[in-house]
């Protein structure tokens, strides 16, 4: 296990978009917007520094919501953390950042700003709303004159798929210091996610091409390769092996649901993965979360009920994405539907 522990925290649901694919507002919608009141934070905060007491580990928290910004007690929930010196990063939008709110975040310990980029400017702001394209590649500047490490995150869709190679290039042009994607998890069928396995695997390899060219020049965007089906891109390229000393029954990579993070949502409800729908453990206000780690979680860490990963190679380090095979097929150990392997 990592000696981080990451905390996803959802303190509202307040947002000033309404994201095609967001799973807040997926199928009707949400129709009743929560948001957690300072005396629930501070109980949260509590609640895991306990379960990180416990377990021997650090805690990280990633504020978001919603767009957390827009919480009454943003703030001061930043000065409760910087009081604690707890790392956070942030997942938010663009639209309340300018230099003074960045470097303020900055002062009280903001690590990474994430920031989405859905498709170029015509997708984007048809994904999100008008001119969050370039709301967002601006507001990259701010992030990175503060000091803190920004970072673009694409949620790639049949209805995308052809822009990803784009949307990188115009990351790297607004000075991104982190680019990554990952994949749909259908929620309502508000969204095609519908690609075929070898469709994804074009895509991963015409990434593969242009990040080693960025690479080669020196680009100082770090790529991120998220996606758990990279590994199994670089096994079949050469660029991962299977460790000679790698012991039977290891698991070292892939899925860290069960290993590294858990999901806190603003009605207070743990999630072992907030893409994996289904997947409530307990709720933080009833619950130790300590107690939760090794009860309720345990059955997102049977790693041989995986229908075609346990018979693979690479199960202790790929898995594919278990979110988007239970958001596909309704089973978290299903297949993952981009998979290309042939296992016997």
């Amino acid at each position: 296990m990592k000696n981080d522990f990451a905390f996803q925290w959802h303190i509202t649901d307040e947002c000033d978009q309404r994201c095609k694919h967001c799973y807040i507002f997926s199928g009707e919608g949400c129709q009743d917007l929560k948001s957690m009141t300072w005396e629930q934070m501070q109980e949260i905060v509590a609640n895991c520094e306990d379960f990180c007491a416990v377990y021997h580990r650090a805690p990280y928290f990633y504020i978001t919501g919603g767009d957390p910004i827009l919480h009454p007690d943003f703030w001061r929930l930043m000065k409760l953390l910087r009081s604690k010196e707890i790392p956070f990063a942030i997942l938010g939008n663009p639209f309340h950042l300018n230099d003074q709110v960045c470097r303020e975040l900055k002062w009280y310990g903001c690590q990474k700003y994430q920031l989405s980029l859905d498709g170029l400017r015509e997708t984007h702001d048809w994904f999100r709303k008008p001119g969050s394209f370039d709301c967002t590649l601006e507001k990259i500047g701010c992030i990175n004159r503060a000091g803190i490490r920004s970072v673009v995150m694409t949620t790639v869709s049949a209805t995308n798929r052809m822009e990803v190679p784009g949307i990188l290039d115009a990351a790297v042009a607004a000075g991104a210091n982190i680019f990554a994607f990952a994949r749909y998890v259908p929620t309502g069928g508000e969204v095609d996610a519908g690609m075929t396995p070898q469709e994804y695997r074009e895509l991963l390899a015409v990434c593969d091409r242009k990040i080693k060219a960025y690479e080669a020049a020196g680009c100082d965007t770090y790529f991120n390769r998220k996606d758990h089906l990279w590994t199994l891109y670089e096994y079949e390229t050469g660029a991962f092996q299977i460790p000679e000393d790698a012991e039977n029954g290891m698991i070292y990579g892939g899925c860290n649901c069960g290993n590294c993070h858990i999901t806190i949502a603003s009605n207070g409800d743990v999630m072992a993965c907030r893409r994996v729908a289904g997947s409530r453990v307990g709720n933080i206000f009833e619950d130790r979360l300590a107690d939760v780690w090794v009860c309720e979680m345990e059955r997102f860490r049977q790693y041989d009920k995986f229908e075609k990963c346990a018979k693979c190679e690479l199960k202790p380090w790929c898995r594919g994405c278990p979110a988007v095979a239970n958001g596909t097929n309704g089973s978290f150990y299903a297949a993952d539907p981009q998979c290309w392997k042939v296992v016997p």
